[in-house]
């Protein structure tokens, strides 16, 4: 038996509709009824659905919308309409939403009949199609291998428990048996202006002949994770891996030699079981990002690179000083300098990955600590706020790794500059606000409005004047005869009362000082603007 939702505003018709025919003699049964799109969605969701029969006029969500919803979230589920004459040509539009059939009202026994009929004969076939055994078997065979790389893929993250990695070797046909693992990790470099499409045809291209080339004897499988290509080989003992980078090594330089093509491949060390296939994962990972010191195009094992007892990064901190001083007061060639002399003395230092690790840990924790303290967001200049510590795998050179920095401190640089200049804009706005409240003090000098701004003279004129063009004393002068000429004409005062007011203890030298300014005297001045 299918169920059958009715969905219409008028209760009315939703009660004709179940008594029009039969509906168990169909095969169907009235699972349940509905006023409006809202409700039926709300049904579907609640309860098992097989047909919908909606109206398309209906308040709240009509029966167009109700079908997009239930394309989308319920394909199974088979949709008919009806509506009135006319609405004829807007429901035949509905069948591109997945609308089965669809009726006029008055909606005919015979038709609506007809219609339930076939969709029991869809039903039906559907279902036998769903229950078919032979079709279920071809899923799973499509879908073995994204389910065995998703597979792989907990291996090496580490997120299956060991107690179920023998059953998916069984369900996934894998023979991983060992006696000896190890991960390697294939990384591409691409050139500046590659293309995505480019790229993607790169990648299949390095995939097809890493399998025909690395995947010998049937003892290593590939897949693709992260943009790399990680390869699990299975291995007699540990030492094979020494042969293996040779292989690999040999692998890379044919790339480069013959197609222009520059890989890196980073490979870790062995493991007994596939339990600990994460280990050696991420030692690969740790080998691969070393190809900054290292240099890309080559095979770097990390059981090659011996751990040092002590390692000397006290240049670290001078030199990092010496670019954060350069970003402060350096020019930009200045700058690049200092920068470009950093990460020299670190590729020269030969770091192992946990000291390369580290080194790069602190220079990202110095500009962070750097930049909360001059108020500067790390995404403004390029650092990601997610992930910093990503650029560890995602740069492929030193060059690179040099550019970075350069371009991040450079941006840190502008940054701070461009708050100097905003500083420096208020600092001069406070000035004016100053001399706005207070210029009919006779007493006031320069000492009053820098002491008031907590700043050095010397500092507050060179700043000023930059920013104004001209001196504090000038601008004071400008001030306090703009405002005697405004009292002037909206005040009818004497002349020694306006002198006051702006400033001027002596009257007398008022009028010189207003004489310089406009080439009258203050009399004739305002004689002339009233006259």
């Amino acid at each position: 038996m299918y169920s059958v939702l009715l969905v219409d505003d008028e209760e009315e018709v939703l009660e004709v509709i179940k008594k029009k025919i039969d509906w168990e003699n169909l095969g169907f049964y009235v699972c349940g009824t509905c006023a409006n799109g809202v409700e039926a969605f709300e049904f579907v969701e609640n309860h098992q659905t097989d047909v919908i029969l909606s109206d398309i006029r209906m308040p709240y969500m009509d029966g167009l919308e109700l079908a997009k919803k239930i394309q989308k979230f319920y394909p199974d589920i088979n949709m008919i309409i009806f509506s009135g004459f006319d609405d004829f040509e807007f429901a035949k539009s509905a069948i591109s939403l997945g609308v089965r059939d669809y009726l006029l009202k008055p909606i005919d026994n015979a038709e609506l009949f007809d219609i339930f009929k076939k969709t029991r004969q869809r039903l039906d076939e559907e279902r036998q199609k769903q229950n078919n055994i032979e079709r279920l078997q071809q899923y799973y065979n499509d879908s073995l291998p994204l389910l065995r790389e998703s597979f792989l893929i907990a291996l090496i993250e580490k997120s299956i428990g060991v107690d179920r990695i023998e059953a998916a070797k069984r369900d996934y046909d894998l023979k991983l048996d060992g006696p000896c693992f190890g991960v390697s990790v294939i990384h591409q470099s691409f050139l500046e202006g590659t293309g995505d499409m480019d790229r993607r045809l790169r990648s299949i291209s390095l995939r097809k002949l890493v399998e025909e080339r690395l995947l010998h004897e049937g003892r290593h499988i590939a897949f693709s994770y992260r943009d790399d290509i990680i390869v699990i080989g299975q291995f007699d003992s540990a030492s094979d891996l020494s042969e293996y980078t040779d292989e690999c090594d040999r692998f890379a330089s044919m790339l480069e030699r013959t197609r222009n093509t520059l890989i890196t491949i980073g490979i870790g060390r062995a493991v007994d079981s596939l339990s600990e296939l994460y280990s050696s994962y991420n030692g690969a990972r740790e080998a691969l990002s070393l190809r900054v010191i290292y240099g890309r195009g080559t095979a770097i094992n990390i059981s090659d690179i011996e751990p040092k007892d002590s390692f000397d990064d006290s240049w670290q901190v001078d030199s990092f000083d010496r670019i954060l001083r350069q970003i402060k007061v350096g020019s930009e060639e200045e700058l690049h300098d200092e920068v470009d002399r950093y990460i020299k003395t670190l590729i020269n230092n030969r770091p192992d990955p946990k000291q390369f690790r580290l080194l790069i840990m602190e220079l990202l924790t110095g500009l962070y600590s750097f930049l909360g303290h001059n108020e500067v967001e790390a995404v403004k200049v390029g650092i990601s706020e997610e992930d910093p510590y990503g650029l560890l795998i995602e740069i492929d050179s030193a060059d690179e790794l040099k550019n970075w920095l350069y371009g991040v401190t450079q941006k840190i640089r502008s940054e701070l500059q461009e708050q100097r200049k905003t500083t420096s804009r208020s600092f001069v706005e406070k000035a004016k606000d100053y001399v706005a409240d207070h210029y009919s003090d006779s007493d006031l000098t320069i000492n009053d409005v820098c002491s008031s701004l907590g700043v050095s003279s010397a500092y507050f004129s060179t700043v000023f004047k930059k920013e104004t063009g001209q001196t504090f004393i000038n601008y004071l002068t400008d001030y306090r005869m703009q405002e005697a000429v405004r009292m002037m004409i909206e005040q009818n005062e004497k002349t020694y009362v306006i002198a006051e007011k702006v400033g001027y203890a002596d009257a007398n030298y008022f009028s010189y000082v207003f004489k310089k300014q406009f080439g009258v005297s203050p009399t004739k001045y305002k004689k002339q603007r009233t006259e």
